[in-house]
């Protein structure tokens, strides 16, 4: 992996992915793909070359690919879950015929592609607690269905055409560096916010809700050690569990308050994100990434929390 095409640089994952490789590839050109009206700005812009690209536009995406001889390709382009429910065909043509513009320059051009995957991708029937690697997958929302196809199509790339295609199933992702942006586990990002705003924190999803939780570096290891390890390990491809954390809107709440006392906290259910939350696991079984190429969680609950208000606070200049 030395010259990446990153589709979606501005977005949560994107953005702090994008300046990881840079950081970590010098000598590479790390491309930060974006589409108009998401451009790149500071850092993200100034540290590396940005080319507008389209993931529904398979022109762009080629074009981008042989002007950087591009050899790994970060497919991060979505919309998020609840987001999505309100724009079903638009998160179809995003992540379904996005993803084939993706795996066909691939094919033709010989890259790798990463597209992540989710617990977004189990529903009401997948077993909850210490879900397994391989297990019925059947979501109830637009964005389970199009991460369960996408994990279909990127293996059929792979036995098909070859294609190396790889993947991680991310749980719910905490950064203090992008705002929110429409997801079911973003509570656990505002909540944050409202503590050290000393704002009164209105939680979506009832007490109770467990999830399963990634802080950010942790997310950004992964994305990067799974393109990197050996293919020869890999007995699934498309794509592995990783855990790091699980907890409920009163779990994080207590993390907080050992820092921010005066963290307050009451419920205003949001119907459709309390149904996807219900339909996802409690906790996934990431056994199968720890053996095949060695994955390990450096985050807990406290540390997180901690690393979180300490940079948020500097963001915010609390």
């Amino acid at each position: 992996m030395k010259n990446v095409l990153i589709i979606g640089s501005t977005g949560q994952i994107g953005s702090d992915l994008t300046m990881k490789l840079r950081r970590e590839i010098p000598e590479g050109a790390i491309v930060a793909g974006y589409i108009p009206g998401f451009e790149p700005k500071g850092e993200l812009l100034e540290s590396g070359p940005a080319e507008v690209v389209n993931v529904c536009d398979g022109k762009q995406i080629a074009e981008a690919v042989k002007k950087y001889k591009v050899d790994t390709i970060y497919n991060l382009a979505a919309l998020l879950s609840a987001t999505a429910e309100k724009f079903p065909l638009k998160a179809w043509d995003i992540q379904m015929n996005g993803l084939i513009n993706i795996l066909e320059v691939a094919r033709e051009n010989g890259c790798a592609v990463f597209t992540p995957s989710s617990i977004g991708a189990f529903g009401p029937s997948t077993p909850h607690v210490n879900t397994p690697q391989d297990t019925i997958q059947r979501p109830k929302s637009i964005y389970g269905v199009t991460k369960v196809a996408t994990e279909l199509l990127s293996d059929y790339y792979f036995f098909k055409y070859a294609v190396d295609t790889r993947s991680v199933r991310f749980p719910g992702l905490i950064s203090y560096t992008t705002l929110p942006g429409g997801g079911t586990t973003d509570y656990a990002v505002e909540i944050y916010y409202a503590a050290l705003k000393g704002e009164e924190f209105v939680c979506p999803v009832a007490a109770g809700t467990y999830m399963d939780m990634m802080y950010m570096p942790d997310a950004l290891r992964a994305a990067v050690e799974i393109m990197q390890a050996d293919p020869s390990k890999l007995k699934h491809r498309n794509s592995f569990n990783i855990a790091s954390m699980s907890f409920d809107p009163e779990e994080i709440a207590a993390a907080i308050r050992k820092y921010v006392p005066s963290l307050k906290l009451r419920y205003e259910i949001d119907p459709v994100r309390q149904h996807i939350a219900d339909s996802w696991p409690d906790k996934m079984d990431d056994s199968c990434a720890r053996e095949e190429w060695g994955w390990a969680p450096s985050y807990d609950l406290d540390s997180m929390t901690q690393d979180m208000l300490r940079h948020l606070g500097e963001k915010l200049g609390k």
